[in-house]
């Protein structure tokens, strides 16, 4: 019992640093950005979106390095389920009526389903091959090409650039130890994840699949919690979509680049099938551009089904 609580422990605290970690390296790429001239489009798609991601990657990665491959698939499928039915549900329960734009319509909602039925048709397949990753990663960075051709013309770089003369050493050295700090804590969140369950005598693609996606969701989370208190909860959307592509695609390809992936019947029974619910119910749901208070207590009530379904207790 007192190793068990150990390394809840342990779990906790370097989920803690993990996630502080990459919000601080979020904050300190956006300076280097500016300073180098990036739109805000540019910033906001090319690195917030990859920062609040970046504990489920960095976790990930250690996974296969460590040799518990099986956890990336629960990550990833976790982490997308997670963002669609909890945090949307949250987003559209407390904030404003979620109204979307044209933008996000158009671009980031065909490639967010077009993104989650390929690596849905990857996975079913039995196997994730190295082939595949490539696919994968290539496909990410024509997204991101093809998203800033098509928005950049309406973004315009800071007139201010002053204090923008010369790159902060403060900021530079905080960039530098941030990344320190997410390899320990995402080194240390997998082991704990892995003694977790060798302990409770439980398969890691659940505790993978629940607790660590929850955790590395958390980013998202409060992004797109904030973005809902300040009445700006089309932002929010956009964020969950943006994390889901790259999970999708960097997430599940970059670690595969270290080794194969374990992907096993029980990840695509738990995780699978929901992830392409969410997906497709989201899509339904915003055919109108928008997203009501009422239905994000239905994607709420998707994620307790879900939570409680992994753990046998519905």
């Amino acid at each position: 019992m007192l190793e068990l609580s150990g390394w809840f422990g342990v779990f906790a605290l370097s989920l803690l640093v993990l996630i502080r970690a990459s919000d601080v390296f979020t904050d300190c790429a956006e300076i280097v950005g500016r300073f180098f001239g990036l739109s805000p489009f540019a910033i906001g798609v090319v690195i917030v979106a990859v920062g609040t991601s970046l504990p489920e990657l960095m976790s990930s990665i250690l996974a296969v390095l460590q040799g518990s491959p099986e956890i990336v698939i629960g990550n990833v499928l976790g982490s997308n389920i997670a963002n669609i039915f909890l945090i949307i549900g949250i987003t559209a329960t407390i904030g404003k009526k979620i109204v979307l734009d044209y933008e996000i319509a158009s671009i980031d909602l065909p490639l967010f389903l077009g993104t989650t039925l390929l690596t849905a048709l990857m996975v079913a397949s039995g196997g994730f091959t190295l082939g595949e990753a490539i696919l994968s990663i290539v496909a990410y960075i024509v997204y991101l090409l093809y998203s800033i051709s098509q928005r950049h013309h309406i973004e315009e770089i800071p007139s201010d650039t002053s204090r923008l003369s010369r790159l902060p050493k403060r900021a530079l050295l905080a960039l530098i130890l941030s990344l320190v700090f997410i390899f320990f804590g995402a080194d240390y969140t997998v082991r704990s994840v892995v003694e977790i369950s060798r302990i409770l005598d439980i398969s890691t693609e659940i505790i993978a699949v629940s607790a660590l996606a929850l955790g590395t969701s958390l980013p998202e989370l409060t992004v797109s919690f904030v973005c809902a208190r300040k009445g700006k909860p089309e932002v929010a959307v956009g964020n969950v979509l943006g994390s889901n592509i790259f999970n999708s695609l960097m997430v599940m390809g970059i670690p595969r680049l270290f080794g194969a992936l374990a992907i096993s019947e029980q990840s695509i029974k738990g995780g699978l099938l929901q992830m392409l619910a969410g997906t497709l119910l989201l899509c339904i749901v915003v055919q109108d551009k928008q997203i009501t208070k009422w239905e994000g207590c239905l994607f709420l009530l998707f994620y307790i089904w879900f939570i409680g379904n992994v753990f046998g207790v519905l």
